[in-house]
């Protein structure tokens, strides 16, 4: 490895999986404000992950539905117009 690029202060860190609450410790140099008491007793730094392994379809075989803050509902009315077999029905589309 070239020397003098890689952060030095790498420290124990959670990351916690939104989508299922799934959590998990590892090493890293990103930074948060957040902290969580880990199964061992000791406070460590929480970082929130929208998608981990056990989430993410490659490893888990099926697709699951993650919604982050409305993001489809806000793309689907930004886009409705567009759709010509929802133009006749808006309100049907807004229940799927």
């Amino acid at each position: 490895m070239r020397s003098g690029i890689h952060p030095d202060n790498y420290r124990l860190v959670v990351f916690k999986d939104m989508s299922n609450e799934y959590s998990f410790l590892s090493r890293s140099a990103a930074s948060t404000k957040e902290t969580v008491k880990w199964e061992d007793g000791n406070e460590y730094p929480l970082i929130k992950v929208e998608v981990s392994h056990k989430s993410h379809p490659f490893y888990t075989g099926k697709a699951q539905f993650v919604d982050t803050a409305g993001r489809i509902d806000k793309f689907r009315q930004k886009y409705q117009k567009f759709d010509k077999k929802g133009a006749d029905k808006p309100e049907e589309q807004a229940e799927d």
